[in-house]
């Protein structure tokens, strides 16, 4: 099929589309915080991606992570070139240095609600390392910022969700 995809055959290119959109909208749904149109904006920019750089897929991994990394990347990009909001406010967070408790008392699609409320920021970095995989490092170069400001990001995210999901089970 991905040879037939990388000569553009229309109807390989749907069989491996249907394959994966699913999961890669997911991807997408996260990065956007629940935002359905942009997530399937994203969608479709990736695919185009993948479709467009087949030739270069070496099966040194598994296809689905590759695709998975051109989404991701598809979505950080995004979020780049996205103007940046106005800051009205300044969050004075006491984040205690402990892991999220609480969180297999909900369904899933009830924490990726709570992980999409967060701001753009915390969001990016929440998925990038809690569910992604990604290193503070690899965070760093991908958003153009410091390890540092990663990880201050990802406790101040951590503090915020813990609170959000101590919340949500007492409902």
């Amino acid at each position: 099929m991905r040879q037939e995809c990388i000569v553009g055959n229309r109807r390989a290119q749907e069989q491996l589309y249907n394959m994966f959109s699913p999961k890669m909208y997911a991807v997408c749904l996260r990065y956007t915080g629940g935002n359905a149109d942009d997530a399937q904006d994203l969608l479709q920019d990736s695919f185009l991606k993948v479709y467009k750089n087949l030739h270069s897929f070496r099966a040194e991994g598994s296809f689905e992570g590759w695709i998975r990394r051109i989404v991701v990347f598809t979505c950080i990009e995004h979020l780049r070139r996205k103007p940046k909001p106005v800051v009205s406010e300044i969050e004075n967070l006491a984040v205690q240095d402990k892991e999220l408790t609480g969180y297999d008392r909900i369904a899933m699609q009830d924490l990726v609600k709570i992980i999409g409320s967060l701001s753009e920021g915390y969001r990016t970095v929440v998925n990038l390392y809690l569910i992604e995989g990604y290193s503070h490092k690899e965070i760093g170069e991908m958003l153009g910022i410091n390890e540092g400001t990663s990880k201050s990001q990802l406790a101040r995210a951590k503090g915020i969700l813990q609170k959000k999901i101590e919340q949500f089970n007492k409902k």
